[in-house]
């Protein structure tokens, strides 16, 4: 079983700047991709951006390079770093991982591909 436990969100002003954690335990970290999706109320959770075992990395169009997935093997976690962010970043962001890949970037980026699920932290951007 693989726990996954997100950190670092917040409230943070239109412009601004914040770094999600994401700690993994249960599995060989190392071997697992993981990924970041999103959720506001009553959406489809959206994917937004993904790193692979030995790090090559995967975003969603509508980050247009705010965004960056990084993990760190030793410490059994993942990071995204979020600028310039924007009050339509508000959601619920989600950690998840996956054992199985690799897999192509339309893969990753449905979450029904994903057998590992964070508790999500909230991400709130005000105008």
């Amino acid at each position: 079983q693989v726990q996954l436990v997100e950190s670092g969100g917040g409230l943070v002003q239109a412009g601004g700047s914040l770094r999600l954690s994401c700690a993994a335990s249960g599995r060989t970290f190392s071997r697992g991709a993981m990924g970041w999706f999103r959720q506001v109320p009553g959406k489809e959770r959206e994917f937004v951006a993904a790193i692979t075992w030995n790090g090559g990395t995967y975003y969603a169009d509508f980050q247009k390079g705010r965004l960056t997935i990084s993990r760190d093997n030793a410490k059994n976690t993942v990071y995204l770093q979020m600028n310039s962010l924007k009050p339509e970043d508000t959601a619920v962001y989600y950690c998840a991982a996956d054992f199985r890949g690799p897999f192509s970037r339309m893969t990753y980026s449905s979450s029904s591909n994903w057998n590992y699920w964070g508790q999500g932290t909230q991400v709130t951007v005000s105008p």
